[in-house]
């Protein structure tokens, strides 16, 4: 009798054709405008048990592990792709959107679910928690395919925050699980300050601590190895996968935050060891898009829509007052005060996208056994939905309506509409600026005009930044290490 291999070929035929499908309606629909997690999430839905394809698959415990390593590895590509200089202008308020942002869309998301969806107020905190944070694969994908050039202070605070933001989310989701499990045995038993804070340093002290010294560690291994090592590109990029996910795996197992630590690692080995990782990158760019896709196919196929129905409607509110009220609202107390533009407020605001993140915190309640976690799920995945169809088909058109594209440096016309007609040096005296084009000096003017520049700001100077000097727009056209180099000016 002939051995049959049927365990091993309709298995794989089925999950290869789904992930061929998905990629190729991927690349049709980016051309519309919509987004490719957008499309193998609905992939998912479509093979699972209510679409045509019939697959019962509900293996949460598997889900959840393959989400993380998944997210993992899509934050190592995202720390390996991100420059030291972009924390100049991102950090701070990176920082505070992590922590303090996360809070307040998780509080006032969480008001608006105790209304919609008549919950206690620890189950609706926990569902504020759970969709709270921005989603590093919605980000870093859809901004690199969007098609557009953000200036650096947009884009960096955009990203640091999507890498940064997980341990805030991932904290307050298992605090509010404590809660509304001891609310549900009667045992009245809460957190105390002291616990939540222990908690809070655990997360931050180990993932910070094990992801920086993982990242010097790597960056000096890869140094030694030099470039000659068989293989190229492809074995370095196996070296900083298995390295990311040992360090991943360590820091959550030590209660850190695992999230952090690799982001972590991956920003400090790829800035020490620029060389050396540089040839890997486009290896990583192949294990972060596979990562996404396997982990978007298959938490589609843990959703169930005709479960979907009896709270789609208060799902759908809770998104519309996270995306138009919480996010909004969180972003401006965080970004006023750093003096962040109007028009960026807005996009910050607006480009805070939800994609897998919710989903796997989702899958907290549901091992932990908390009750009515299923709803959880559904809210989750609703939101998710919303947000990539919403926000993230919209990246583009929303950054040209706002004036936030710059323009390719190799775009003479779009360079004059952005910038004006003239450039100037830097260094130019402020005197002579304003004798020439007949310009008011102003009182106490500096002696150049990139330092009156840097004055008028008030804040790290970046591309396409400009203040009003009388009838003229002076525009920051260039800069090196920080420092104003070239400056439009648009005459009135």
């Amino acid at each position: 009798m002939a051995l049959s291999l049927d365990f091993l070929a309709l298995p794989l035929l089925v999950a290869a054709a789904l992930v061929f499908v998905s990629v190729l309606a991927g690349v049709v629909s980016t051309r519309a405008g919509f987004s490719f997690l957008l499309v193998f999430l609905l992939a998912g839905v479509l093979a699972g048990e209510d679409g045509p394809g019939g697959l019962v698959f509900n293996d949460f415990r598997l889900s959840f592990w393959v989400g993380n390593i998944a997210l993992a590895v899509i934050l190592l590509d995202g720390g390996l792709r991100t420059d030291f200089d972009t924390f100049r202008t991102g950090l701070k308020p990176s920082l505070l959107l992590a922590t303090l942002g996360v809070v307040l869309s998780a509080g006032i998301t969480g008001a608006a679910a105790r209304w919609l969806l008549d919950l206690s107020w620890a189950m609706a905190l926990l569902v504020g928690a759970i969709v709270g944070s921005t989603d590093a694969a919605a980000v870093f994908s859809l901004l690199k395919s969007s098609g557009v050039r953000l200036n650096e202070r947009v884009a960096a605070t955009l990203e640091i925050e999507s890498g940064m933001n997980d341990p805030m989310a991932v904290y307050l989701t298992l605090a509010f699980i404590g809660v509304a499990l001891a609310a549900t045995n009667g045992s009245g038993a809460g957190l105390s300050t002291l616990e939540v804070l222990r908690s809070l340093a655990l997360q931050f002290g180990w993932g910070g601590a094990l992801g920086l010294g993982a990242g010097f560690a790597m960056a000096e291994l890869l140094k030694r190895l030099g470039r000659g090592v068989d293989g190229g590109g492809g074995i370095r990029a196996l070296l900083l996968v298995s390295g990311g996910l040992t360090v991943f795996a360590a820091t959550t197992w030590l209660g850190g935050s695992g999230f952090l630590a690799v982001y972590a690692m991956g920003v400090i080995a790829g800035n020490r060891a620029r060389r050396q990782v540089r040839s890997s990158l486009s290896a990583m760019d192949g294990y972060a898009w596979l990562s996404q896709a396997g982990m978007f196919l298959l938490l589609g196929l843990l959703v169930t829509p005709s479960q979907l129905l009896p709270t789609l409607g208060p799902a759908l509110g809770v998104s519309l007052v996270l995306m138009g009220v919480a996010r909004p609202l969180a972003v401006a107390l965080c970004l006023v005060p750093l003096r962040f533009p109007p028009r960026e407020i807005v996009f910050v605001s607006w480009v805070g996208l939800r994609g897998a993140v919710p989903i796997v915190l989702a899958m907290f309640p549901l091992m932990a056994g908390v009750p009515g976690a299923q709803t959880f799920f559904n809210v989750a995945f609703v939101v998710v939905l919303t947000s990539l169809l919403l926000q993230g088909s919209t990246i583009a058109w929303s950054a040209r309506r706002l004036g936030l594209a710059m323009p390719e440096p190799d775009d003479l016309r779009a360079n004059r509409l952005v910038f004006g007609d003239f450039v100037i040096d830097g260094a130019t005296p402020m005197d002579t600026l304003c004798a020439f084009y007949g310009l008011p000096v102003p009182p106490d003017a500096p002696t150049d005009v990139a330092t009156w520049m840097r004055e008028e700001l008030r804040r790290p100077a970046v591309e396409g930044d400009s203040a009003m000097l009388g009838a003229a727009e002076l525009s920051v056209r260039a800069l090196e290490g920080g420092r104003i180099t070239r400056v439009g000016i648009r005459l009135g």
